[in-house]
């Protein structure tokens, strides 16, 4: 029996042995669990991005049409009035 490790510290070994499979487990599932999140990321994001992108140029060109129909109502709404003036002048000089 002298020959042999006692118990206790044959104990310690197959405990610290065990823990160092542990952590070296939980660092190959944490390295795993990150690789799939970038993945994931990668796939996720650029549908996002062209997301946002799409609404801001909709939005854009939303503004810039209302800016034209607005102009252009500005523009035909003296020409209309003077037109309706001219033509209630001629009806009233015709009576």
């Amino acid at each position: 029996m002298d020959d042999e490790k006692p118990i206790t510290e044959q104990a310690m070994d197959t405990i610290t042995s065990a823990v160092e499979a542990t952590k070296d487990a939980a660092v190959t599932a944490v390295k795993q669990v990150k690789k799939a999140a970038k993945k994931v990321a990668k796939k996720v994001a650029p549908k996002k991005a062209t997301k946002k992108k799409a609404k801001k140029a909709a939005k854009k060109t939303t503004k810039k049409t209302a800016k034209k129909s607005a102009k252009k109502a500005a523009k035909k709404s003296p020409k209309k009035a003077g037109k309706k003036a001219a033509k209630k002048k001629a009806k009233k000089a015709k009576r």
